[in-house]
């Protein structure tokens, strides 16, 4: 799914530009992704154009308190990315309720941060929001160390 999403980003550079489902279902399968990932990543993305964004006022400072189940799940690693793309003005507290309930789906216990990152980059992309070069950057690297050259 998360490859499915990735795609997605890289070819429809605005969320409210992408085909339709069939369309897309289609041009999916013609590029090699197997008809149940595109179901579960359409059915996912569709839930997330759905969702209601909550409001809190301007200046709001309410601090965010974890269940433990989310902080089973989400991880150390993805609980302190959230904390600082708050922090950083980046995700608000409504957007911030939106990266956890989409990344609370997805099947890994604990949710790996290459793809938790992928779960911001895809809510921040379907909320149309400014994206600049170096965020999206950050948010598409796994995490993973990368030999220097």
């Amino acid at each position: 799914m998360i490859d499915i999403l990735v795609y997605l980003f890289a070819n429809y550079h605005d969320f409210s530009t992408r085909p339709k489902t069939r369309t897309l279902r289609r041009r999916l399968s013609a590029v090699g992704f197997n008809d149940e990932a595109i179901g579960v990543a359409l059915r996912w993305l569709d839930g997330l154009k759905g969702a209601p964004l909550l409001d809190w006022p301007d200046g709001h400072r309410a601090m965010r308190i974890y269940v433990p189940e989310e902080q089973r799940k989400l991880g150390a690693d993805s609980l302190g990315f959230i904390a600082f793309l708050e922090a950083s003005g980046l995700l608000s507290p409504g957007m911030r309720e939106l990266v956890v309930e989409r990344a609370m789906m997805l099947d890994d216990d604990p949710v790996p941060i290459g793809k938790f990152k992928i779960i911001v980059l895809m809510v921040l992309w379907s909320r149309e929001q400014d994206l600049e070069p170096l965020i999206v950057e950050e948010l598409l690297d796994d995490g993973d160390a990368h030999p220097l050259h």
